[in-house]
């Protein structure tokens, strides 16, 4: 049985619960049992977000996520507050351009990308979410280019369709780091 718990945390606006909701449907597309369970404070913007997803060959009991596999942190609060909850052996993904100290914790996987720096750099400022959802990919060996499409195309409306393409660059650009 192989089953991963993701959280993904940072402010609002920087794409947690798209990130998150992209996951889940390339587990859905794969025929894995998913859960999304996204948590945002009042404010839109600014605010705190997070996303709990679950992806699992078995039915998921529970959508709440307490000691994740994979922790992606977009800034210092969620690394703070959420470190220390990562399974022993998991791993961390945070944005280094925004999060300068280090990880404490010796027992996980750590991985710096510069996220937020990328982005703005090769055209798309608000994509820093989806490099690091390329690289997770990319280290969990489940970058494909059929399940990344089909995801795509499930969280993506047609009113954003000209988004398919520059979110695709973003992805491959995180897997290549």
């Amino acid at each position: 049985m192989s089953t991963k718990q993701f959280l993904f945390s940072g402010f609002g606006g920087q794409g947690i619960l798209f990130a998150g909701k992209f996951i889940a449907y390339k587990g859905l597309i794969e025929d894995k049992q998913v859960s999304w369970l996204p948590s945002y404070g009042p404010e839109m913007r600014g605010g705190t977000a997070s996303c709990s997803v679950i992806v699992s060959d078995e039915p998921v009991g529970s959508p709440i996520v307490t000691t994740p596999d994979i922790l992606v942190a977009m800034n210092l609060p969620s690394l703070d507050r959420f470190e220390s909850k990562v399974a022993p052996g998991g791993m961390i993904f945070l944005d280094s351009s925004l999060i300068e100290r280090e990880v404490v914790r010796t027992d996980v996987k750590v991985f710096r990308i510069p996220a937020t720096k990328l982005a703005g750099e090769n055209g798309f400022p608000t994509l820093a979410n989806m490099i690091i959802v390329g690289k997770i990919l990319k280290e969990l060996d489940e970058y494909n280019d059929e399940g990344l499409k089909a995801a795509l195309a499930k969280v993506i409306s047609a009113k954003h369709a000209d988004m398919m393409e520059v979110n695709r660059k973003a992805i491959d650009l995180g897997a290549n780091l």
